[in-house]
């Protein structure tokens, strides 16, 4: 006892009360408060120093004097932070960044980085980032071109966007476009020549799955454009004109089919469609009507492009309709009007001083369409598309105005980026798309309790597994184990190098747990989720035979336990052991009952057993004494060796010593004259007559 008390004193001495600023080091950082000595459980800041971060990204943290120390050795670890971009861009979203870190960026449309390219990437080092992400405007140079060629503007440098025009000397053609335009990949179309003489071209050529606009004929002239329509259901690629250009037409456009179709026709407020059947293909157009007393403002139809239905007219209650105030038309401009306003739908007609020509606007809904004006409109023209690098082939000579579009397709094995079209705007072409390749996948990733579903064409699992690699936009489908089911979509998809997220396999729910006699469950529910655990308990007199709790694993409980009877009943008899004590019909889980063994028996283990949970725990055994015959004695010439101490009789396990008589040896050689009294049998050794 007094070892104990020792043991606990010198334990309760051990435990720290406080803390001190010297037991603790940080890494980059320092505690920020003054004090020295910190008393138990006192919570207490540390800084990191500048240009340091916690683990978790933070400039401070927390610790906590506890009864055997603080309670972390923290560090601070070398950061860097979002830098500054100029003209470029990162699809990073972090905030911070460890030693070593990278960070991707890519330069805006135009732009390259110091090294002559268009994506980078910078290191997070202990003395910052590598290098200032900064990307410098593209620039184009004077092409070469030809003697009789010139040129408008001449310098020696073009920003990207600028305009080269061309025009020819005197007495010559230009063949090719009157312009050009500087593009982060160069000028764009290839530069006109001038020639003396150019030749005409025959019919255009056929257009499959499209058709041109108007009325063939046999021979068209240099310069001369006509113009194409695909067909319904069809999507036309690359520029919708092409132009004779000394006896060679410019290349097609390409009409694709659209397979994306349009969704439900939209509802119009105070009219209704036409009656038509889905579903809508691109191209596909409905009508719509006002119903009475409403007048329909804007283009009666609608039209499926691309998927989407262009915009829905308006149906304005009639006596609500606006009128239209007098065109704003200057004396030295026009005739003027001698009304102040006019009904909605009304022409009006006006010429401009000094033309002959009959102008016309109508008042739709309180506004002239178009709005009256004898200003001349300057009509700003675009040099022709652009090559776009591993674009299909659009190379033409044909000018655009502000407004029109044009829609790029890419190569085979290339996506495009950004827009699919280009717009003439302002004189210039924006929006200017990127082909990019389409980059293959490596495995697809792991996901716990599922796999991926074999691929239904045995060649496509074969090449897959051989190559390792998957085509951009490969689908593949993963399947769960048994008891499990996908969160969301099966399906992953390769894009552009990388799959998107993966779904997960979860457990599938448990209905409520199964019923056992004589127990019940805590907290029943409707239903319970994977992994939910349940815990049994037993009525009085019965215990739990097994865990007492089970476990939802996809939609199945593990095996219950039982609740069997914890009382005792039919004492067991054991041989010659005895019952000390009364005994009784039954016994509580945790009785005890004693047994005795015979005099000069000896009990084997416990003479205890215990009642646990209905089971008698234990088992004496009573093992027999030895008693030593005298008769046996004398027949083998023996004798006790030590008759002042042995007895007649021994415990089982007691040593027994014998002596030979005198006059009498052992019979053998080797005889033990040294015997263990096991369990009531002895062996006895045995002497002859010695004779001299």
């Amino acid at each position: 006892m007094i070892i104990l008390h020792v043991l606990v004193f010198s334990l309760s001495f051990s435990l720290l009360e406080t803390c001190s600023k010297n037991d603790i080091e940080i890494k980059n950082g320092f505690l920020s408060e003054s004090d020295f000595i910190y008393n138990l459980n006192k919570v207490t800041q540390y800084k990191c120093k500048p240009g340091y971060v916690t683990e978790d990204g933070n400039t401070s943290g927390s610790i906590t004097c506890l009864q055997d120390g603080w309670s972390a050795q923290p560090s601070c670890v070398k950061s860097c932070d979002m830098p500054a971009f100029e003209n470029a861009k990162t699809k990073s979203n972090a905030t911070w960044f460890k030693l070593n870190d990278k960070l991707d960026y890519e330069c805006n449309v135009g732009f390259e980085n110091r090294f002559k390219r268009a994506k980078g990437s910078i290191v997070c080092q202990d003395n910052g980032w590598s290098h200032i992400p900064t990307c410098y405007e593209r620039e184009c140079r004077i092409p070469k071109m030809g003697k009789f060629l010139m040129a408008d503007p001449k310098k020696d440098k073009y920003k990207v966007g600028d305009l080269l025009k061309f025009s020819c000397r005197s007495g010559l053609t230009r063949v090719g476009p009157d312009s050009v335009q500087c593009y982060h990949f160069g000028w764009s179309p290839d530069i006109p020549i001038c020639k003396d003489q150019v030749q005409s071209c025959g019919p255009p050529p056929p257009l499959f799955n499209g058709e041109v606009k108007e009325t063939k004929k046999e021979e068209y002239g240099h310069n001369v454009v006509v113009e194409y329509n695909c067909n319904p259901r069809f999507l036309m690629k690359g520029p919708n004109k092409i132009q004779c250009v000394d006896g060679t037409w410019t290349t097609l456009p390409k009409c694709i089919e659209e397979e994306r179709t349009c969704g439900a026709i939209p509802e119009l407020d105070h009219g209704f469609a036409q009656p038509s059947d889905p579903p809508y293909h691109h191209g596909d157009s409905v009508e719509f009507n006002c119903t009475e007393t409403f007048t329909m403002i804007g283009d009666r139809s609608i039209t499926c492009i691309s998927g989407m239905w262009t915009q829905l007219p308006l149906c304005v209650a009639t006596d609500q309709l606006e009128k239209c105030q007098a065109p704003r038309l200057t004396a030295n401009e026009a005739n003027q009007s001698d009304k102040n306003e006019y009904n909605h739908n009304f022409n009006f007609s006006y010429s401009c001083r000094g033309k002959l020509e009959q102008k016309h606007s109508i008042c739709v809904n309180g506004q002239w369409d178009p709005e009256p004006t004898c200003t001349k409109v300057e009509i700003n023209f675009c040099p022709p598309p652009p090559q776009i690098p591993n674009a299909e082939d659009m190379k033409t000579t044909v000018k655009y105005q502000d407004g029109e579009k044009v829609s790029v397709l890419c190569k085979e094995n290339y996506l495009i980026k950004e827009a699919e079209e280009i717009v003439c705007k302002n004189g210039r072409w924006q929006s200017i798309p990127r082909c990019v390749e389409k980059l293959s996948c490596s495995q697809p990733p792991d996901i716990d309790h599922g796999r991926i579903s074999p691929s239904r064409s045995s060649e496509e699992r074969k090449e897959a597994i051989e190559s390792r690699q998957y085509a951009h936009g490969t689908k593949l489908n993963y399947s769960c184990e048994d008891g499990f089911t996908t969160s969301e979509e099966d399906e992953i998809t390769c894009y552009m190098g990388k799959w998107s997220p993966p779904p997960q396999c979860v457990g599938l729910p448990c209905e409520p747990p199964p019923s056992i006699p004589n127990g019940v469950v805590s907290h029943e529910l409707d239903s319970y989720p994977y992994g939910q655990e349940v815990i049994y308990n037993c009525s009085e007199d019965f215990g739990i035979d097994g865990p007492a709790f089970i476990k939802c694993l996809g939609g199945k409980w593990s095996s219950p336990p039982e609740c069997i009877r914890t009382d005792c009943f039919n004492l067991p008899n054991f041989d010659d052991a005895t019952l000390l004590g009364e005994r009784k019909e039954s016994y509580k889980s945790g009785d005890q009952v004693t047994y005795r063994c015979p005099e000069f028996y000896q009990v084997e283990g416990s003479n205890t057993i215990t009642c646990i949970n209905g089971k008698w725990i234990g088992k004496p055994m009573c093992k027999d004494a030895c008693v030593i015959s005298e008769e046996i004695m004398e027949r083998y010439h023996i004798t006790l060796r030590w008759k002042e101490r042995q007895k007649l009789y021994s415990s089982s396990g007691d040593i027994v010593e014998f002596v030979c008589k005198y006059g009498y040896s052992p019979s053998t050689r080797n005889q033990s004259f040294r015997t263990r009294c096991i369990d009531g049998h002895l062996e006895y050794p045995a002497c002859i007559k010695r004779y001299s």
